[in-house]
C-alpha cells in the first residue's frame, strides 16, 4: 500500500508539474496562475473524492476494473439515486465531467471550450453548498474559465493540464487528517500567500503560533460550537481550531477582505472537510460591514475567536463612516488617530481586537495576535482595552513569542487570551528566549520545537509560575503595575547569597583594602603629574 508520505510526494509533484505546464505557456510568475493551479488542483480533488464515495456506495463499481464505463451505463434514475446517498460534503460531478472523460476526449477540436464549460457546469450545479458569498450577497463560484489566461494555443494549455491529472489517484488517502492536508495546502499556496497582494497584504500565520492559540483556547471536550475569523486569511488559525475542537464539533465563520484569500481558505475547508462551513465564508469589510448578524439583525456573538489582524493600514478613506451608534458601543476604546505622515500605519489592529470583544458570547474564548507594544503601552486606546479587559474579568493571559517568529514582518508579537468566564488568575508567560533561529529566504526566522511548543502550551493551561519565563497573577496585582501586560515587569527581581567561612571573608576584605590602597597611591602620582603639567603650560 502506498504510505502517506508516497503520497505526499505525489501530491507536491502534480503541484510542481501545474506550475511547470503554466510556466511553459507564458504564465509562469503571472498574477493568474495561481487562480489555475489552485482551481485545477480543486477539480481534481473533487473529482477523486467523488469517485471515492460513488465506490464506497457501490461495491461493484469497487471491484470493476473500467468503473467508468459501468457507471455510465447507469441511467438517470439510478445515477441521481447514487448521487443522493452521498455525503453533502462531496461535490456532484455527472460522467461527462470526470478527468477520465476529458483525458479521452482531449483530441477533439475546441478542446479548450470543452474543459471550461465542465468546469462551469460543475460549480453552477454545486453552488449552493462551495460557493463563498460578498457582504453584498453576491456567489463566487468554485470555477472559472481557466483557457483565458493564455493568449495562444489554449487547446494545448488545456491538454497539458489534463494529462497532469491522470497519473495518480487521492482515493486512497481520504482517511487522512489534518496534519496532511495542512502541509500540502501550504505547499500548495507557498508561492502566491505573500504580502505582494497589495493594499490587503496577507501574512501567513506559523504553524506554531496557531497550534499555541489552538491548545490554550481549547484543553477539554467541546461540541456544537462556532468559531470565528474576522480577519480569516486562507484559515491557518481557523483550521487549527477546527482540529483541536473537531471538525465535526464546530462550525467555522469568516470575513476577509480579500477575493483572494477567502478562495484559498474556501480551498482550506474543503482540503479538512469542513465542507459544511463554505456558505458562511464572506468575502468583504469586517470594521466597516460585519456580515455575521443574528435574526434581530444585531452582530452575530461566537464560543470561539481567533485572529491575526493586520497590525497598520490606511483606512483614512473609511473611518469616517464609522461615526454609527452601534460602532460607538464596539469601538468603546476609540478609533485610532490617522498618521498625518504616513496614513498607512493607522494601527487598524486595535479596530479588530474591540470588535472581536463586542462579538465573543458571554461563555467565549478568544486569541488575538498583537504588536507586543500593546501590551505595555501606557496611553491611548491600547490601554483603554486592557483596561477594559481587566475591569470586566475577562482576561485569561498573554503569551510574548521569540522575536522573528513571523519572517515577514521583524514586529514582535504576543498573544492576548480572552476568556469571559475566568474569574480567577491571569498567566504571563515571556517565550522570548525561545526558539532556533535559521534564515528563510532573505529573511531571519524564529522557529520553535514541539517541545518548546508544549512547554508555553502546559504553562499557559496549568497556569504554572516559573522562573523567568512565566508568571501568575491577579487582577489587582495588574491594576498595581498601571495595567502592563508585560510577564518580565512581573518577575521577582533574585540576588544569589554564598555562604563563605570567616576565614575567607577577612581574605577578600584584605584583597579589597590593598587594592584600595595600591589605587590611592595611583591616584596621588597621577595628580602631582597633572599639575607639573599645568604649571609648565606658558601663553605664546
Amino acid at each position: 500500500m502506498t504510505t502517506t508520505i508516497q503520497f505526499e510526494t505525489q501530491t507536491k509533484n502534480l503541484i510542481d508539474e501545474l506550475k511547470s505546464v503554466c510556466a511553459n505557456y507564458g504564465l509562469g510568475n503571472d498574477g493568474n496562475e495561481f487562480k489555475i493551479i489552485t482551481q485545477v488542483f480543486l477539480y481534481k480533488f473533487l473529482n477523486d473524492k467523488f469517485v471515492h464515495e460513488i465506490k464506497k456506495i457501490d461495491p461493484k463499481l469497487a471491484q470493476a476494473e473500467n468503473w467508468e464505463t459501468i457507471l455510465k451505463n447507469y441511467s438517470a434514475d439510478d445515477y441521481e439515486m447514487l448521487s443522493f446517498q452521498m455525503s453533502e460534503s462531496t461535490a456532484r460531478l455527472k460522467p461527462q465531467q470526470f478527468i477520465t472523460t476529458l483525458f479521452e476526449r482531449q483530441n477533439e477540436p475546441k478542446f479548450a471550450d470543452l474543459f471550461d464549460a465542465t468546469l462551469l457546469d460543475i460549480a453552477k450545479e454545486n453552488s449552493d453548498i462551495f460557493s463563498v458569498i460578498t457582504e453584498g450577497g453576491e456567489k463566487i463560484v468554485l470555477f472559472e474559465n481557466i483557457s483565458k489566461y493564455v493568449t495562444d494555443k489554449r487547446d494545448e494549455f488545456c491538454k497539458a493540464l489534463i494529462n497532469k491529472l491522470v497519473n495518480f489517484s487521492f482515493e486512497h488517502i481520504f482517511h487522512e487528517k489534518f496534519d496532511f492536508y495542512a502541509t500540502i495546502f501550504e505547499y500548495l499556496i507557498k508561492d502566491y500567500n505573500t504580502n505582494s497582494g497589495g493594499k490587503y497584504a496577507e501574512y501567513f500565520t506559523p504553524h506554531a503560533v496557531a497550534k499555541i492559540m489552538a491548545r490554550c483556547l481549547v484543553s477539554e471536550n467541546v461540541s456544537n460550537v462556532t468559531c470565528y475569523d474576522p480577519s480569516a486569511g486562507s484559515g491557518t488559525l481557523l483550521m487549527n481550531l477546527a482540529h483541536q475542537i473537531g471538525e465535526d464539533k464546530c462550525t467555522i465563520y469568516s470575513q476577509d477582505i480579500s477575493q483572494k484569500s477567502s478562495n484559498l481558505l474556501r480551498l482550506n475547508l474543503i482540503l479538512n472537510d469542513l465542507v459544511h462551513s463554505i456558505p458562511n465564508v464572506v468575502k468583504g469589510n469586517t470594521i466597516l460591514e460585519p456580515f455575521h448578524k443574528d435574526k434581530n439583525g444585531r452582530l452575530q456573538q461566537f464560543d470561539y475567536i481567533v485572529s491575526n489582524p493586520p497590525f497598520k493600514l490606511d483606512f483614512s478613506d473609511f473611518s469616517a463612516e464609522l461615526d454609527t451608534k452601534e460602532n460607538h458601543d464596539r469601538f468603546f476604546a476609540g478609533i485610532p488617530n490617522i498618521p498625518k505622515a504616513k496614513k498607512e500605519s493607522m494601527a487598524i489592529y486595535l479596530l479588530f481586537l474591540q470588535h472581536i470583544m463586542y462579538t465573543l458570547k458571554d461563555t467565549g474564548k478568544a486569541a488575538i495576535v498583537v504588536p507586543t507594544g500593546f501590551i505595555t503601552a501606557q496611553s491611548g486606546i491600547d490601554k483603554k482595552i486592557r483596561e477594559h479587559m481587566v475591569s470586566s474579568k475577562m482576561l485569561a493571559g498573554v503569551v510574548s513569542m521569540p522575536s522573528n517568529i513571523f519572517a515577514t514582518t521583524g514586529t514582535n508579537v504576543s498573544i492576548i487570551f480572552l476568556d469571559k468566564q475566568n474569574q480567577g488568575d491571569v498567566v504571563l508567560i515571556d517565550a522570548s528566549k525561545l526558539g532556533t533561529t535559521i534564515k528563510e529566504g532573505k529573511n531571519q526566522k524564529t522557529v520553535l520545537s514541539y517541545e518548546e511548543e508544549d512547554k508555553i502550551i502546559d504553562t499557559f493551561n496549568t497556569k504554572t509560575a516559573i522562573d523567568d519565563f512565566s508568571v501568575v497573577v491577579s487582577y489587582e496585582d495588574i491594576i498595581a503595575k498601571n495595567h502592563s501586560l508585560s510577564a518580565g515587569q512581573y518577575f521577582e527581581v533574585k540576588i544569589e547569597y554564598t555562604d563563605i567561612t570567616p576565614q575567607e571573608f577577612a581574605s577578600k576584605m584584605k584583597t579589597f583594602e590593598s587594592s584600595l590602597e595600591s589605587l590611592f597611591a595611583e591616584s596621588k602620582t597621577l595628580e602631582k603629574e597633572i599639575q607639573n603639567n599645568l604649571k609648565g603650560l606658558k601663553y605664546e
